[in-house]
C-alpha cells in the first residue's frame, strides 16, 4: 500500500536536481519531499525520512543536516565517485553508504571515446567555422591527430577504464594501462593491453593519456607540473574522473606553454569553472559541464540502482552496492 511506503529526502526534481523523467521511479518506491519543503519544518520531517537520495551531490550529507534525520537509514549516490560523502562519519551514525558503479561505465566510457575523438579531430571547431555567417570556403589547414594506429594511455583500469579499452580497440590502438592492481592476464590479452607498473613509463609513450580514477587523497593532483613534463608534446590529456586529479594551474601553463597539444575534460574544478578562468579562452581545451553520464538510458538505471540500493537498507536486506569505510 502506498501508506506504508518509506520517506526519502531529495534536493529536487527539475532544475538541478533529478530530472522529471525518472521522478516515477522515486515515487514509486518512496513518499518524496524536496529540500526546499524539508527545510521549511524539519521538526516535522526529519523523523519519518529514512532515505537521502544523492543527485549531483545534493542534498549534501552534511553533519548538520544529518542531525536532522534521527530515523536516516541509508545515503545513497546516484553515481559511482563518492568523494562528496564523509563514509567514515555517516557510516559512524549507524547510516549505509551505497553508490551505482556498473551502471555508468557504457556512458563514461563513450563519452571518454567522444572527447578523444572530438578533441583529436577538433570537431567542435570545425562545427563553429561551417556555421560561421562569413565562412566562404573550406579551410584546409584544420588539421587534427591521428586517432587510429595511435597509443592510448588509460590511468585507471577498472570497470570503466577497461570499457575504454575495448572500445578503442576498434581504433587499432596499443593500449597501456596503469592501475593500482593488474588486471589478469585474459583481460589484458581480450584488449591487447600492456601493463605499466610505473606511471611515468605510460605518460612518456602515450599519444592519448585518458584518466578514469576515483577521487582519494592519494589520486588528487595526480596529474601536476612534472607528470605534465613526461608527456609527448602532441598528446592530449582526456579526464572523465574528477577535476581534482588534475592540477589545473599546471595544465594551463602546460597547454599554454606546448608541453601537450591538447585537453578534453569532461570535469573540472570547481563545476563549472569561474567564468575568467584561463581554460575557458585556450584554443586547444575542450570542455563538458560533466556529462558523463547523461543519457536517457544510463540516468533512469542510475535511479532504479540508487533506489533498490535504498530499499534494501531500509528494509535491513543485503545492499548490492554498499560503500564502507577504507
Amino acid at each position: 500500500m502506498a501508506e506504508d511506503k518509506p520517506w526519502a529526502l531529495i534536493s529536487e526534481i527539475g532544475d538541478q536536481g533529478f530530472v522529471e523523467e525518472v521522478s516515477d521511479i522515486l515515487k514509486c518506491h518512496f513518499h518524496i519531499i524536496c529540500l526546499k519543503d524539508f527545510l521549511q519544518n524539519p521538526q516535522l520531517h526529519g523523523p519519518k525520512i529514512q532515505a537521502l537520495l544523492l543527485w549531483s551531490a545534493k542534498p549534501a550529507p552534511v553533519p548538520s543536516l544529518l542531525s536532522l534525520l534521527p530515523s536516516l537509514k541509508v545515503v545513497a549516490n546516484g553515481g559511482v565517485g563518492i568523494d562528496h560523502i564523509n563514509v567514515p562519519y555517516v557510516t559512524g551514525l549507524g547510516v549505509k553508504v551505497t553508490n551505482t558503479p556498473a551502471v555508468v561505465s557504457d556512458a563514461t566510457a563513450d563519452m571518454a571515446m567522444g572527447l578523444l575523438l572530438a578533441s583529436a579531430r577538433r570537431i567542435v571547431e570545425g562545427h563553429q567555422i561551417s556555421i560561421d555567417p562569413k565562412m566562404t570556403n573550406i579551410p584546409q589547414n584544420l588539421l587534427g591527430a591521428e586517432v587510429t594506429g595511435s597509443v592510448l594511455g588509460i590511468i585507471g583500469m577498472g570497470h570503466i577504464g577497461y570499457k575504454i579499452a575495448q572500445r578503442s580497440k576498434g581504433f587499432d590502438m596499443k593500449i597501456l594501462y596503469h592501475n593500482r592492481n593488474r588486471r589478469s592476464v585474459e583481460d589484458e590479452q581480450a584488449v591487447g593491453a600492456r601493463y605499466c607498473e610505473n606511471m611515468d613509463e605510460l605518460l612518456k609513450e602515450s599519444d592519448f593519456v585518458v584518466l578514469v580514477v576515483d577521487l582519494t587523497p592519494e589520486s588528487t593532483g595526480l596529474i601536476s607540473h612534472r607528470q605534465l613534463s613526461l608527456m609527448k608534446p602532441t598528446a592530449t590529456l582526456v579526464n572523465v574522473s574528477r577535476g581534482l586529479v588534475v592540477d589545473q594551474d599546471a595544465l594551463v601553463k602546460a597547454l599554454q606553454s606546448g608541453t601537450i597539444r591538447a585537453a578534453a575534460l569532461d570535469v573540472t574544478y570547481p563545476e563549472p569553472l569561474p567564468r575568467d578562468h584561463p581554460l575557458l579562452s585556450l584554443p586547444n581545451v575542450l570542455i563538458t559541464p560533466h556529462i558523463g553520464t547523461n543519457t536517457h538510458t544510463t540516468v533512469r538505471r542510475i535511479v532504479e540502482k540508487m533506489v533498490e540500493n535504498a530499499v534494501a537498507a531500509v528494509k535491513g536486506l543485503p545492499i548490492p552496492n554498499e560503500c564502507k569505510p577504507r
